[in-house]
């Protein structure tokens, strides 16, 4: 007798064999392989990278500490001369840089044991001067080409200025009230007023100046305005600004 034919029923397809198998063959259980990591650094590795940092950074000079008031300042330089009869002495830069401020600078001062109190100038180019006029020449006995040493003290205490003749003028007169203020803004506020007129060697500017000081003193301006007080001021030894003599 013929055997009877199974039916699609029966016969399990390819795919489901396939399945079958898988999901009866147990789970591997191999270790997943461990990925590689870059290995740490060594000291001398580190210690590389460290210098290479380091020689890209360029070492900083250090600064000559500022002097506080009441702290010296020694230099030495020769005494220079123009043709109108000015003498000065310029600081070297490292003893301007310790004073306190890059524009005027009120000292008491020491040359040869001749102590006096002065304002030492700016140059115009961050350093400062300090002239050396004819009562302290005659002094010290020192004469331009001559080397001196100086010592120099930062002060709180201002000298007064000499007043030029046309600002002197006009504040003879003015009303009672701007010569008032005059007299009672500081020292320092006055060297101002003086630096501000002298600054220029122009006469019609020179006198708009002495103009423009009596009005702002009359609305109770205690200083000028809009100048560089870093810059060289005095007309007999300022060019552009700056120091002339060198």
């Amino acid at each position: 007798m013929a055997a009877k034919k199974k039916t699609s029923a029966q016969q399990p397809t390819a795919k489901k064999a396939k399945l079958a198998s898988k999901a009866s063959a147990p789970k591997s259980t191999a270790a997943k392989k461990p990925t590689s990591k870059a290995a740490p650094k060594t000291s001398a590795a580190k210690g590389s990278a460290a210098n290479k940092a380091a020689s890209k950074v360029t070492a900083a000079k250090p600064k000559p500490a500022k002097a506080a008031k009441g702290t010296p300042v020694s230099f030495a330089g020769p005494l220079l001369a123009n043709e109108l009869g000015r003498v000065i002495v310029r600081l070297p830069d490292a003893a301007s840089k310790q004073l306190p401020s890059r524009g005027q600078v009120a000292v008491d001062a020491t040359v040869k044991g001749h102590a006096f109190q002065t304002v030492l100038e700016p140059d115009g180019d961050f350093g400062h001067f300090m002239n050396v006029d004819d009562a302290l020449r005659r002094a010290t006995g020192l004469a331009p080409g001559d080397t001196v040493a100086v010592e120099v003290v930062p002060s709180g205490e201002w000298p007064e200025p000499d007043v030029p003749g046309d600002l002197r003028d006009a504040l003879t007169d003015a009303s009672a009230d701007i010569r008032d203020l005059w007299r009672v803004i500081t020292p320092m506020a006055r060297w101002e007023w003086v630096r501000w007129v002298n600054e220029t060697k122009n006469a019609g500017t020179r006198q708009k100046r002495v103009e423009v000081s009596i009005d702002k003193l009359r609305k109770g301006k205690r200083r000028p305005c809009c100048f560089n007080l870093a810059s060289c001021t005095d007309p007999e030894l300022a060019k552009s600004g700056k120091l002339a003599l060198r």
